[in-house]
């Protein structure tokens, strides 16, 4: 056997392990980082979850997934070039501010009498016409079930704020919100308005209704309301 021969089975018999391979061990930042990325899917999981069961609106889901998909990336990049600084590329704490900042808030409400569409009171800077509002409360109140569906109905203003229709039996509730509401936010807001006819179905039913007589349970939570 030729030096030749013995150079070829010598590196057939060890062959040069690539980096990384033949049971190396990530060092401990690459670890920590794999198990931080692993920790974020879950994340990325649970705002899946979330939104399918209607725990978080559109808004919401779009920029906490949008954070989660880029906070990921950051660290992959990190760990491509800096291992070591790997960390540089989190951001955890952010996804509580992004929930917060884009959770629907009521900027007004209304209530109507459903008789006469008289106003009875509002809360809030509730801005819209009244020669508005009153044709798109008897449209709402007259129109089919194939058009409307049963019970309350959202509907999409400009700058994506949604108007709220809430029907109860001698009047309907309109709600302003700056963003899509969840729904228990909307279950919330129907039952608050069944107390509220509750409470005054006295006055409600004798006309004309007596506004200075009407209570407003919503004053615990919304505050004043002007009649």
């Amino acid at each position: 056997m030729n030096w030749f021969q013995r150079l070829f089975n010598d590196e057939n018999a060890n062959p040069p392990k690539p980096k990384g391979a033949g049971g190396s061990k990530p060092s401990s930042s690459v670890a920590a980082a794999q198990a931080y990325i692993a920790k974020v899917n879950k994340k990325i999981d649970a705002v899946v979850s979330d939104f399918a069961n209607g725990k978080i609106n559109t808004v919401q889901f779009q920029e906490l997934y949008g954070h989660y998909q880029q906070e990921i990336r950051q660290i992959e990049s990190y760990l491509a070039t800096d291992p070591e600084a790997w960390k540089e590329g989190t951001s955890e704490g952010k996804s509580v501010v992004i929930r917060r900042q884009h959770m629907a808030k009521a900027e007004a409400y209304a209530i109507y009498e459903n008789d006469t569409g008289l106003p009875l009171g509002t809360l809030g800077k509730f801005l819209l016409d009244p020669s508005l509002v009153v044709p798109m409360l008897s449209s709402y109140q007259s129109a089919t079930k194939e058009i409307f569906g049963a019970g309350m109905r959202l509907t999409e203003m400009g700058s994506g704020q949604r108007l709220c229709f809430v029907p109860g039996k001698y009047t309907t509730l309109l709600a302003v919100f700056n963003h899509e509401p969840i729904p228990k936010q909307l279950e919330y807001l129907d039952k608050l308005h069944q107390h509220f006819e509750a409470a005054n179905q006295r006055v409600l039913t004798d006309k004309p209704i007596d506004i200075g007589q009407l209570i407003f349970p919503h004053e615990y939570f919304l505050g004043k309301w002007q009649t």
